[in-house]
């Protein structure tokens, strides 16, 4: 379950419309340039940096984004990412969501040794467990527990951690779990 505060829309517009009244023009403006710079940066050192610096994200040592990543432009202070992660190319991470009659932040908590694949999108108020996998173009929009091997739209576990544990017993390499998802539609 997905943990967000709501809050109605004030007035006869959808909560986009009254954007500016839930957060400052400047704090986005600032974080608008932050993000389209870090987007197109191919260091992952200087990227950490700036979402540490001037987003005040919570990135932990030796984690990674790849290009195109796209952290939350409102709230990335609401987004916590563990040591040792890689977030996969043109990745959304969003803290919020406007709707026609409310909007809803939460925050985002991406474990330790995390592996999220390209292209892949997680809705704010969800928590992805250390060691878990996420596959490429996948929509996170509930908790991912640690150490499974997860995918779709929407998201829901392919292996379990036991699975995932056996097969890594047994040397599966990557194109064998591959193989297996090809077979099996997945």
């Amino acid at each position: 379950m997905r943990r967000t505060e709501r809050h109605p829309s004030k007035g006869d517009a959808n909560s986009l419309w009254h954007i500016y009244k839930t957060v400052p023009f400047f704090k986005v403006a600032k974080n608008f340039v932050v993000i389209q710079l870090s987007r197109y940066t191919p260091f992952v050192s200087v990227k950490n940096f700036m979402f540490r610096t001037f987003l005040n994200m919570e990135v932990g040592e030796k984690t990674a984004f790849a290009l195109m990543v796209m952290p939350d432009v409102m709230f990335p202070e609401r987004i916590k990412i563990g040591s040792n992660s890689i977030i996969g190319f043109n990745t959304t991470i969003l803290a919020h969501e406007y709707l026609i009659d409310e909007y809803r932040i939460g925050d985002v908590v991406i474990g330790d040794n995390v592996l999220i694949g390209a292209n892949t999108t997680i809705l704010p108020g969800v928590e992805v467990g250390d060691g878990a996998i996420v596959s490429a173009a996948s929509l996170v929009n509930r908790d991912i527990p640690p150490g499974v091997f997860a995918g779709g739209n929407p998201v829901k576990i392919i292996f379990s951690k036991a699975q995932m544990d056996e097969r890594g017993k047994q040397s599966v390499g990557n194109q064998d779990i591959e193989n297996e998802l090809r077979t099996n539609n997945l």
